[in-house]
């Protein structure tokens, strides 16, 4: 499995400039809120996927003044082997570097260093719109299944320029091209997301049962109005609502996942601990799904995962973590003493890292 032995950060959010060495096995960053712990793990998280774990465009991660942003990390691959990877953001766009050879297409590098991150922002999972959910669906399937991702990146453009033709001037028979080109991506992304949902449904409750102790049902099932109709039928039936409305009103880009608890909603069901338990069963069972298919664990990142879990539930997923077999873990908290009680009881392979405005002191 690919371990990130050394990591070099450059104008980053607050991070000017920064070089650390990591253990291979679990790293703790500790710190108040504002510090950096979790820019530190999003610069890893863009070493994996060129691009942010939150919705923010590359631009928004600059330093304040700077011109872009550069992380470099150096990786023990499964092979044994070490290599260098370099990402450069700047006004000039991303550049993706391996072994100092030009990565040409960013796709091709997703899924390279497989990794899996859990951050409070993932409440957005539960609360928002379904643009979150299909994303994270995404960032699954895209790491595993190159596909996947060339389907999905097909449907997007193939969906924009459907777009613009229906907001300036509508043809019908440009339409029906766009609609054909269409119907083979979106049949791909629908077949694979129903075999995702039916992958996760079981292993998300087998791990929410775990971190809660069993006191409520958590379920997962996969919305779309492509379990009714083809794409083709479907744009067919909507065509001229389409024209009306100047945009294209049905497709996968439509697509939903729907979280439940004891048959309910989780967003109105749950309490914020609940959902919390339920969006952290969520992301381990995307790790164990990844794992499985991988043959090796992905690399997991756990900012301020302890928040709002009581010591029951902290407890579990202590021991979750320590009777499986993981890779490399990044860990995030405010309060050391508790990281280290916690840690502790895992491995005596660690580091500790202190977090002061952008600086991190190994400790």
């Amino acid at each position: 499995m690919p371990t990130l032995s050394k990591i070099v950060v450059k104008d980053f959010r607050n991070i000017e400039f920064q070089e650390l060495c990591f253990s291979p096995n679990v790293n703790c960053i500790s710190g108040n809120n504002g510090e950096g712990k979790t820019n530190l793990l999003d610069a890893v998280y863009y070493l994996s996927m060129t691009k942010s774990a939150f919705p923010s465009p590359d631009r928004s991660n600059w330093r304040y003044g700077s011109q872009g942003f550069t992380i470099g990390g150096t990786y023990r691959m499964e092979n044994g082997l070490e290599s260098r990877f370099s990402l450069k953001c700047g006004a000039d766009g991303k550049q993706m570097v391996r072994d100092d050879k030009t990565i040409e297409k960013l796709s091709s590098h997703i899924g390279t260093l497989p990794v899996v991150m859990v951050s409070p922002a993932d409440g957005s999972l539960v609360s928002e719109s379904g643009d979150d959910r299909r994303r994270l669906c995404n960032a699954v399937l895209s790491q595993m299944d190159a596909e996947y991702l060339a389907a999905v990146q097909s449907y997007n453009r193939l969906l924009a320029q459907r777009n613009r033709i229906l907001k300036d001037l509508p043809d019908t028979a440009l339409l029906e091209i766009l609609d054909l080109q269409m119907e083979k991506a979106a049949g791909l992304i629908f077949e694979a997301r129903n075999k995702y949902a039916a992958q996760m449904e079981p292993v998300v409750a087998q791990y929410y049962k775990l971190i809660s102790g069993g006191r409520e049902t958590v379920g997962l099932s996969y919305r779309s109005e492509l379990s009714q109709a083809s794409l083709g039928e479907l744009f067919a039936r909507n065509r001229e609502r389409d024209i009306q409305l100047r945009y294209t009103s049905s497709g996968i880009q439509r697509d939903d996942f729907v979280f439940t608890m004891d048959g309910h909603p989780i967003r109105r069901a749950g309490s914020q601990g609940q959902q919390k338990s339920f969006l952290v069963a969520l992301k381990f069972a995307q790790y164990e799904i990844m794992k499985s298919a991988y043959g090796f664990a992905p690399m997991l990142l756990l900012d301020d995962v302890f928040d709002k879990l009581d010591l029951g539930r902290i407890s579990n997923l202590i021991g979750m973590v320590a009777g499986s077999d993981f890779g490399q873990i990044f860990i995030t908290d405010t309060d050391e003493k508790r990281l280290r009680s916690i840690v502790d009881r895992i491995t005596s392979d660690r580091a500790y890292f202190n977090a002061v405005g952008g600086q991190f002191t190994r400790i």
